[in-house]
């Protein structure tokens, strides 16, 4: 029997007897009041019944194994889980209330940046004790940052509305999401992927994008990103040639250095999706040529959800760090944090790309 047929029964009857008003999912141009701000606690996270009959509606079981995305410039983190058709589906988006630095990856300690590519979260990087409610570590540096030279650590998915380098949602929200990947971590898989994105890596973003100095540095991401995209499936990923190599298996086995040139790959397995990733290859090549000039002018320091900006310029920063979090944490750079320094690309770009509701 696979993991779904062995789900417990336990689950399924609390998600069976769960009212149809827990079934309906949060939008994200919902208002925050809408998130359950006033429940604040300082329990130990659990999956509630809520939750339970979220995943059940979805064809997912709680002990499925669980991939999470994060997009910096939308101030979104996705949670993934495998579903009965053995792909990944989208369960829930949640906006991030703070993240710092800018678009762009992590490089040293101190830049305040928070990070950007793949990493891989095991059971012993999750904290039940942090100082903001609950986090987990996303594990920076990696092995090709380490490799690089970069430098920083203790970077963290965590509750409150605090940045220096981090990536900070509700006390609600990181609750659910680390009740989320703790049971599949508890249930046989063994370490959890992290995708963390400058943005939603569209060849539309790409083009507004095009001058940016990390540009060759986010088409290396966008691989990784178009293979999940096109499969639901999580990608594998080696570093060697001083990047990321997706999907790719090597004669002799996994390459060891990092820096080294990358071994001559065996061939691949599926043709037809490598013909499919290089036409997504040619499509990014004619937005870049067609694209204008993409100066970010606004740019003060890092980011906000557009739902917690509207809550920030409302009621200030200490009623909205009182509401997020009950760690008496102060909102970074609540200045800085009211600017969107993304506003003139999203007017050019219509807004911007159609971001996926917590329900699709």
């Amino acid at each position: 029997m696979n993991w779904f047929q062995n789900l417990n029964r336990r689950a399924l009857l609390i998600a069976r007897n769960a009212c149809l008003g827990a079934l309906i999912a949060i939008p994200l141009s919902g208002c925050v009041s809408d998130m359950g701000l006033d429940d604040l606690s300082s329990m130990a996270p659990e999956l509630s019944s809520k939750m339970l009959a979220e995943m059940s509606k979805k064809g997912m079981a709680a002990e499925s194994p669980v991939l999470i995305r994060i997009f910096k410039q939308e101030s979104e983190l996705e949670v993934w889980k495998i579903d009965r058709s053995g792909r990944y589906a989208l369960l829930k988006t949640y906006p991030m209330c703070r993240w710092s630095g800018k678009l762009g990856p992590k490089v040293k300690e101190g830049d305040r940046q928070a990070p950007e590519g793949f990493y891989h979260v095991s059971k012993g990087m999750l904290n039940p004790k942090s100082q903001y409610y609950v986090s987990f570590n996303l594990g920076y540096p990696n092995r090709l940052e380490t490799a690089l030279g970069y430098t920083g650590e203790a970077l963290m998915v965590h509750g409150a509305c605090s940045s220096s380098g981090c990536f900070a949602l509700t006390d609600q929200g990181v609750g659910e999401i680390y009740a989320i990947v703790a049971k599949a971590l508890s249930s046989g898989q063994e370490r959890f992927q992290v995708q963390a994105y400058p943005f939603r890596m569209t060849t539309e973003n790409m083009a507004l994008h095009k001058d940016n100095q990390n540009l060759s540095f986010w088409r290396t991401l966008k691989e990784g990103y178009d293979y999940f995209e096109l499969t639901r499936q999580q990608p594998k990923v080696s570093v060697c040639g001083r990047r990321y190599m997706f999907n790719k298996e090597f004669v002799g086995g996994e390459p060891l250095d990092p820096l080294e040139a990358c071994p001559a790959s065996a061939a691949s397995p599926d043709p037809a999706l490598i013909a499919r990733m290089a036409e997504e290859t040619q499509r990014l090549e004619a937005a870049l040529q067609q694209a204008g000039g993409s100066t970010v002018s606004s740019y003060v320091d890092g980011g906000m959800h557009p739902s917690f900006r509207a809550l920030l310029k409302k009621e200030g920063p200490a009623r909205l760090a009182a509401r997020i979090s009950g760690t008496k944490y102060p909102v970074s750079r609540p200045d800085a944090a009211l600017a969107d320094p993304f506003e003139k690309k999203k007017a050019r770009s219509g807004d911007g790309v159609t971001t996926p509701s917590a329900g699709d």
